[in-house]
Formats: C-alpha cells, sequence, structure tokens
C-alpha cells in the first residue's frame, strides 16, 4: 500500500461544523413578527429557519416543537402586559385595569389570542399574571373557589373578544352609514326594533363593545362579593 492510500485510510474525513446557533430571544421575536404579519397558521419551523437564515436542525436545538416554540411566544407576549396599580380595596377598577391591559397588548399582537384558547398557559410571564390579579380577588375577600372562577371568567372574555381582532378594521370594513340606510329600508312589521336602533348598531366597534361588557361584568360580580364577604363576617 503506498504512502498515500494509508494516509486516505488514516485521516477520517472532516465533519461539517454545521450552522452557529442563533440567540434564543431572536428565535422567539421573529416568531411573533411572522404572527404579527401573517397569523399563527402561518409559523412553521421551515418559515421560521428560512426568515432567520439557517436551518430547521438549528432550531430543533431550541426547542422541541412548534407547540413548545408557540409557548415561549405566547409567554413573551404575556410579559408586555403593564398593569397599573389601583387604591388598595378597589377589586372592581382592579379588574377592569387588569382586563384592559390584556386586552391592549393582544389587540396590539392580534393573532396571539387564538392560541390562548388552544393551550393554558404557564410560563413565568403567565404564572406572574395570573397571581397578580388572584392576589387581589383573596385580599378583598374572595374565598379561594370564587377567585379562581373571577380570574378564568375574565381570562376567557378578554381572550374571547380579542380573537376576534384577528383581520378586523371596523372603521376600514365598515361604513356606518350604508348599514344604517340598509337596517331603515327593512320591512317595519317584521324588523321594527332593528329600525329603532339603525342609528346605533352601526357605530358599535369590538373595541366599544368589550368596554361596556367589562363594566357589566365586573358589575355583576358584585352580589357575589358581598354575599361571601357578608358569610365571611358573620362566621
Amino acid at each position: 500500500m503506498t504512502t498515500a492510500d494509508s494516509d486516505a485510510v488514516e485521516t477520517p474525513a472532516r465533519r461539517s461544523p454545521g450552522r452557529p446557533r442563533v440567540p434564543f430571544e431572536r428565535i422567539v421575536t421573529t416568531a411573533l413578527r411572522i404572527i404579527d404579519e401573517e397569523g399563527a397558521d402561518a409559523l412553521s419551523m421551515r418559515t421560521l429557519a428560512q426568515r432567520l437564515e439557517t436551518g430547521t436542525a438549528v432550531l430543533y436545538r431550541a426547542v422541541a416543537n412548534r407547540a413548545e416554540l408557540i409557548a415561549h411566544v405566547v409567554d413573551s407576549v404575556l410579559g408586555e402586559i403593564e398593569i397599573d396599580d389601583t387604591p388598595a380595596g378597589d377589586w372592581q377598577r382592579a379588574c377592569v385595569t387588569a382586563a384592559e391591559a390584556i386586552f391592549a397588548v393582544l389587540h396590539r399582537h392580534r393573532g396571539i389570542a387564538p392560541l390562548l384558547i388552544e393551550q393554558v398557559p404557564i410560563g413565568p410571564n403567565s404564572l406572574v399574571l395570573r397571581e397578580r390579579v388572584l392576589t387581589t380577588l383573596l385580599a378583598n375577600g374572595f374565598p379561594p373557589e370564587s377567585a379562581a372562577l373571577v380570574y378564568a371568567t375574565l381570562a376567557r372574555y378578554v381572550v374571547g373578544f380579542a380573537a376576534q381582532l384577528q383581520g378586523h378594521d371596523t372603521e376600514a370594513n365598515i361604513n356606518p352609514a350604508t348599514i344604517t340606510t340598509l337596517y331603515r329600508q327593512l320591512d317595519p312589521v317584521r324588523f321594527p326594533a332593528t329600525i329603532a336602533v339603525s342609528d346605533c348598531l352601526p357605530r358599535q366597534t369590538l373595541e366599544s363593545e368589550f368596554r361596556f361588557g367589562l363594566q357589566l361584568l365586573v358589575a355583576g360580580l358584585v352580589p357575589l362579593h358581598d354575599a361571601v364577604a357578608g358569610a365571611a363576617g358573620s362566621a
């Protein structure tokens, strides 16, 4: 065997070092950008890899799968929520403030709410948000079971409205004058109520409906709070 042959046998082939790692924060922010621009359905590991100019193998070194990636994206968004302090004892204002803060962030990232319907968020930011609201409810006399139900109801209310925001632009898609004219032309025998509110109905937006319903929801909690607080006081 020649010296050249010997070298060919003894020297192992060099392996490619592979693509460099991508900072995890950049992976999450780029995934969120895709969701913001195109919706959650547009997010795939391949699409994300193309945006990052890397390979899917690099992404799978950072997360196990798409579901884990989405969990990190959702928690990152929840970390943007800033809830203003409210006076001690004003639990109604605290509930409204928290709900409005969550809605504002989901309004900004309209593709996230549908993902919150699919999974229960348990990331660090989600845990802190949940803890803060539950602490307020417990501190204001709600027993654990009621506090849990109130928090869940508020969260689902916010997410339900926010889920309708994706692809929705009231000002661009609805001409109030056109809808009002249509309502006024309805048969007054069959649709007298619709005609009666024809000037008001088209002017409503998801945002105004959200705020109106939130006030009603929180006001409806007052009898529950007073009942459990009264029972605790007489025990």
